[in-house]
């Protein structure tokens, strides 16, 4: 929890690196799907570090939760597309799936070290 910039955390690097690659998973899709599943699942993708970056640098720890929980949510919607990417037959998904997976035990850890954390500190002052 000492990262003094979002590029330094476990959580980010491996968010960014599963951007990467569904980035180019998705380049394989049909054409049809430009600006349909591509999209949303880049862009569902991408949220994920970008939301994580954001929450990095707020101040207060439920503004940070906030933003964390919202990477979250970005993380579950691309469970579905992967889910749905692989039943159309568009991509081998498993790979990406165990990704995310790991991604989330990654965010989902560092948001209660920082939120017990701010428990701790909230304590201390008592």
């Amino acid at each position: 929890m000492s990262s003094q910039r979002f590029t330094d955390t476990e959580v980010w690097r491996a968010a960014h690196g599963f951007v990467l690659a569904v980035y180019a998973m998705t380049k394989e899709f049909p054409k049809e799907e430009l600006f349909g599943l591509t999209s949303q699942l880049r862009r569902a993708a991408v949220s994920i570090p970008a939301n994580f970056a954001e929450g990095f640098k707020k101040t207060g720890s439920m503004d940070k939760a906030r933003y964390y929980n919202i990477a979250q949510g970005s993380l579950e919607e691309c469970r579905y597309y992967l889910i749905l990417s692989h039943d159309l037959g568009y991509a081998e998904t498993s790979q990406l799936e165990e990704e995310l997976d790991r991604l989330g035990r990654l965010l989902s850890g560092y948001m209660q070290a920082m939120l017990s954390q701010t428990k701790r500190k909230q304590n201390a002052v008592m």
